[in-house]
């Protein structure tokens, strides 16, 4: 049985000092016994990365970065490397979220070249796909979220799918308070798993875990959770607030 998975992506939210607070309210209100049941990810800004990692060094919340370069360093003016996130204590990293596509032309290329550099360092990557509301309107999302699945783990080793999460993010849902029907989710989720048997086999496909990521919150949360092929969820804006994010965790776990 696979392990419900809930991530946090604070994206540019929170300076240093907010951050203290917010991480503080989260850890207050998740006991040893609930993190042992389900794996929790906040992914605060870069800046705060160092501060969080010694707010949660002694639980069992994990962090993880919003994103990454695939280069390990050189001349390349405000980029972060894989190595860098894993001196801080990252466990995680988002890859090809749909906001790194549409404004800074991110490609299913160099989301493959960070996604193997980032398994090269060891750390675990939140690779996300999905369709625009004029593709889902078109009816070819399936079409375009296999193209992005097969693009993006090109050349990736069956052995090092340990290191590998999907998170099905609907970019027609992200931010706008639209959500897709839990029925909805879950059939893409399910094609999801069909893509990659078909890729590779159906032990990779049977234990991979693919997160949803649209617009989440503690009001649709279990619903979707309940879902045959849902292993939790990428949350945007309700990981911003406490007491939501995690209301949002427990649902995962009842």
């Amino acid at each position: 049985m696979r392990k419900k998975l809930v991530a946090g992506n604070w994206k540019m939210n929170k300076t240093y000092q907010d951050s203290k607070k917010l991480i503080k309210s989260i850890g207050n209100n998740l006991d040893e016994d609930t993190l042992s049941k389900i794996d929790v990810v906040i992914c605060p800004p870069f800046t705060s990365l160092s501060r969080a990692r010694k707010l949660t060094n002694k639980s069992k919340i994990n962090i993880g970065a919003q994103n990454m370069y695939y280069e390990n360093d050189g001349a390349y003016t405000g980029e972060i490397s894989a190595s860098m996130l894993k001196a801080l204590g990252c466990k995680y990293v988002i890859l090809g979220h749909s906001e790194r596509r549409q404004y800074f032309s991110e490609t299913d290329f160099t989301i493959n070249l960070k996604l193997k550099k980032a398994i090269e360092n060891e750390l675990i990557s939140i690779v996300c796909v999905g369709e625009s509301l004029e593709q889902r309107e078109n009816k070819i999302q399936n079409q375009i979220v296999k193209e992005q699945l097969t693009n993006c783990l090109t050349a990736i080793d069956r052995k090092d799918f340990n290191k590998i999460v999907i998170a099905y993010e609907p970019v027609w849902a992200i931010g706008t308070g639209k959500t897709a029907t839990p029925e909805q989710a879950n059939q893409m989720h399910i094609f999801i798993r069909e893509t990659i048997e078909k890729l590779y086999n159906q032990d990779v496909s049977a234990n991979i875990k693919i997160l949803y990521g649209g617009s989440v919150n503690e009001n649709n949360s279990q619903e979707l959770f309940n879902q045959s092929d849902i292993d939790g969820g990428l949350i945007g804006g309700a990981s911003l607030k406490p007491e939501s994010f995690v209301k949002i965790i427990l649902s995962a776990i009842n």
